[in-house]
């Protein structure tokens, strides 16, 4: 997304959470070329400490894309897409990773917690039941030749 935003011609900037940053990967990226277009920040994605830290990073910048990639849980993902969607300013993005978990074979991933019916997009659909600030924006999907996102691409319409 750094690179995007370099793209672009604006001041994005690519925030990363994830809960546990390893060394050599936190040095790869500050020792980037495009460094000064990302921030890290260690921590579960839901813990109020953690987004507290994204909310002073991102202050009102925009554009935003949120990317929300970690557990597939339908329940933690639903809780992200309540934390982060204030984030996203109109005509901005949250895109959900991995919603094609919901097509594919019950138990096709073993002992991960996330399957058919409790992933990132039963997750997108109960958020936008109570939600119409965003709707799912099918265009994108679309345009890519594959994509593990379907009905993932939410934009902020209101």
């Amino acid at each position: 997304f750094a690179s995007l935003f370099v793209l672009f011609g604006d001041d994005g900037l690519g925030v990363g959470v994830d809960i546990d940053i390893r060394p050599h990967n936190r040095d790869s990226i500050e020792s980037h070329k495009l460094a000064s277009r990302i921030e890290l920040v260690e921590g579960s994605s839901i813990d109020a400490a953690t987004v507290e830290s994204v909310r002073n990073i991102v202050g009102d910048r925009g554009p935003v894309i949120v990317n929300l990639d970690s557990m597939h849980t339908h329940d933690h993902v639903l809780e992200e897409l309540k934390l982060y969607s204030s984030f996203v300013p109109l005509g901005s993005y949250i895109v959900v990773s991995d919603t094609m978990i919901e097509e594919m074979p019950k138990g096709f991933y073993g002992d991960r917690p996330w399957d058919v019916g409790n992933n990132p997009k039963t997750a997108v659909y109960e958020i936008l039941k109570d939600n119409s600030d965003f709707e799912i924006d099918k265009s994108i999907a679309g345009k890519l030749v594959a994509t593990c996102n379907h009905d993932g691409y939410l934009k902020r319409v209101k």
